[in-house]
């Protein structure tokens, strides 16, 4: 009688570690996710684009940075209702600057840095009023008073007297102003033509 009830008992401590593994073998998946009534279309004049042509290397500072270029295009949001959104920037030359803060040009011969641009925002208007920048790491809270728009941060505006949270818009009008800089050409391979290869993917999103 012994021997069974130990042997019944053996089996059921068995089943129980066996269940209590099956139990810690899972994993729950939650889909969420939030449809808007209304759509925002971002548009950037000159086509987004900024060509500055054919420069020559001996105008370059070799021991120094060259500013080449500054130049301001117009954003502009359109949404078909009031809708609160924020910008979000990727720069697709990532890794080709020597700050994480700043775009970057493109690499000479796979590992030589050409330089980087800068992004700030300027003269910013929704629905024709006047507003401020705003920046947040997360695009979800701790928003604060910002121009320069670096790669990865959420943008957004906000009323002249509260920089901390955004406001909905309709219609956004903003500068941005985009200053191109060439590093020093003392550790630059120029011998052969070098392509200028910023790119950068500028995102809406719905807050």
């Amino acid at each position: 009688m012994n021997k069974l009830f130990v042997g019944a008992l053996t089996s059921a401590t068995l089943l129980l570690a066996s269940t209590t593994t099956f139990a810690a073998s899972t994993v729950d998946l939650t889909v969420t996710g939030l449809i808007v009534p209304s759509a925002c279309t971002p548009s950037l004049s000159s086509g987004g684009v900024i060509d500055h042509g054919k420069i020559s290397a001996k105008d370059l500072n070799p021991d120094g940075t060259t500013i080449i270029g500054n130049h301001t295009l117009t954003m502009s949001v359109t949404c078909e209702g009031q809708t609160l959104i924020a910008l979000q920037s990727e720069d697709n030359r990532r890794g080709s600057s020597i700050s994480n803060t700043d775009y970057g040009l493109g690499l000479i011969n796979g590992n030589q840095k050409l330089g980087h641009y800068v992004l700030r925002i300027a003269n910013p208007l929704a629905d024709a009023v006047e507003v401020q920048s705003i920046a947040s790491v997360n695009g979800q809270d701790n928003w604060y008073l910002e121009r320069f728009w670096d790669p990865t941060l959420y943008m957004s505006v906000a009323v002249m007297s509260d920089a901390s949270q955004p406001v909905p818009v309709q219609d956004l009008q903003m500068d941005l102003e985009v200053q191109t800089i060439i590093y020093r050409t003392d550790g630059l391979d120029l011998s052969n033509e070098v392509q200028i290869d910023g790119s950068a993917t500028l995102t809406v999103i719905y807050l």
